[in-house]
């Protein structure tokens, strides 16, 4: 009973010392928040867009693969170089899917721009929008859903008719609550009749965001502008388990559209979906590793400031514990008190930090094509963070404080 009362009386009087010395309080928390800003904003920024690229890789599913001239380019390391093939021809991608005989869904697909505008009426965007062809398959391959209106028929695949599926923020843009469906539009120099509005999946700066459309891809074939250009190939199988023989089928398939001997190495990539997301989420462990490291050292600093701080308010307070001491206060109890004190201070600081680093990190996250969330391991592990700072920071400045001798504490002007 008396253990918890001398418990209460040292919380009561550290938090009367916080009350009264309000300006060293607010700029000991301030270094603290700092810190702890700078580990939540940076994990939680991560978090965003780890939580956004989970979420645009669910759709693909982990059965589906895409043949390509090229690595995914989704390699930070190794100076950002990639393999290059020579290109893949839209013949080479039509004899694939007609010859390819196991059941799957196969999309042939063209990127012909990332800096288009598109235009209806006096509204336009910016030069910002992501132009890509593709066959009727492609709803079904690329995890997109439309909002409402409908895919390309049959009969636009095949004569290239000037059709157009666009993200939805091409529609909030040109249209704002107007219905675009029949409406026509340019892209570029072209114009097309808007047939479909993709569903929204938020901005993103990697992946296209809404910020695309679709055009048929014989038409896209007519208006590539190089005979270097390159198509993608998404093959999506039926049964997950059958994967590793249709990427072998595959494989041996297109080498002979490819014309390649038997001792010939592959002049192509085949990526699969999952690999692409193991290979990102590797990627993201490493960025985690740094934002933490940085917000660590950060805190360092905070901690030895934190110290700083407690050793003047001893050196102040000298008086003050002489007069403890002498009216009965153990070292024990001194010492309790200042690392009490400490570590409150250093939690107002932390709860703080928590609030300003989750919101800038959001923003961050947000900007940069990730989503809002909310890093709760890393909040609790902050709290315990600025616990275990505060109980380290205050330790030598409390031992300090307990050893004072009363008598020469008292003389202390």
């Amino acid at each position: 009973m008396a253990v918890k009362t001398t418990f209460k009386e040292n919380i009561a009087i550290a938090l009367q010392s916080i009350a009264g010395n309000r300006l060293r309080t607010a700029l000991t928390a301030l270094i603290i928040a700092i810190g702890i800003m700078a580990l939540v904003g940076i994990l939680t920024a991560i978090e965003g867009v780890k939580q956004f690229t989970n979420d645009a890789f669910a759709g693909l599913g982990a059965n589906s693969f895409t043949i390509q001239n090229r690595g995914s380019g989704l390699n930070f390391g190794n100076g950002g170089h990639r393999k290059i093939y020579p290109p893949v021809r839209y013949d080479q991608a039509e004899r694939f899917k007609k010859k390819f005989a196991l059941p799957s869904v196969i999309t042939i697909k063209l990127q012909l721009s990332g800096t288009a505008i598109a235009k209806y009426g006096n509204q336009k965007t910016n030069p910002n929008i992501s132009v890509s062809g593709a066959n009727e398959n492609y709803l079904l391959t690329s995890g997109q859903k439309l909002a409402f209106g409908r895919n390309f028929s049959a009969a636009e695949i095949e004569h290239g008719t000037n059709v157009v599926m666009i993200g939805n923020e091409i529609k909030k843009k040109l249209f704002k609550n107007e219905d675009p469906i029949n409406k026509l539009i340019y892209v570029g120099n072209n114009q097309y009749r808007v047939i479909g509005v993709f569903a929204s999946k938020g901005s993103s700066a990697g992946f296209g965001g809404d910020k695309f459309c679709v055009i048929p891809i014989v038409k896209a074939n007519q208006l590539k502008d190089s005979s270097h250009t390159s198509f993608s190939v998404t093959v999506m199988v039926n049964n997950p388990a059958a994967l590793d023989a249709t990427i072998g089928e595959a494989t041996s398939l297109f080498r002979n559209i490819r014309s390649l001997n038997i001792g010939s190495d592959d002049n192509f990539e085949i990526e699969r979906s999952d690999s692409i997301q193991a290979e990102l989420s590797g990627q993201l462990a490493y960025m985690t590793m740094g934002g933490a490291t940085i917000g660590i050292i950060t805190l360092i600093g905070a901690a030895i400031g934190l110290m700083n701080i407690m050793l003047v308010s001893v050196t102040e307070r000298t008086r003050e514990i002489g007069l403890r001491k002498s009216l009965g206060a153990t070292p024990a109890i001194i010492r309790k008190q200042f690392l009490i004190e400490a570590i409150v201070i250093c939690l107002i600081g932390g709860v703080l930090g928590i609030i300003l680093g989750m919101a800038i990190g959001n923003l961050i996250a947000v900007q940069i094509s990730g989503t809002f969330v909310t890093p709760w391991r890393w909040l609790f592990a902050a709290i315990a963070l600025c616990t275990f700072i505060g109980l380290i920071s205050g330790f030598y400045p409390a031992k300090k404080a307990s050893k004072l001798d009363p008598v020469e504490a008292l003389r202390y002007e």
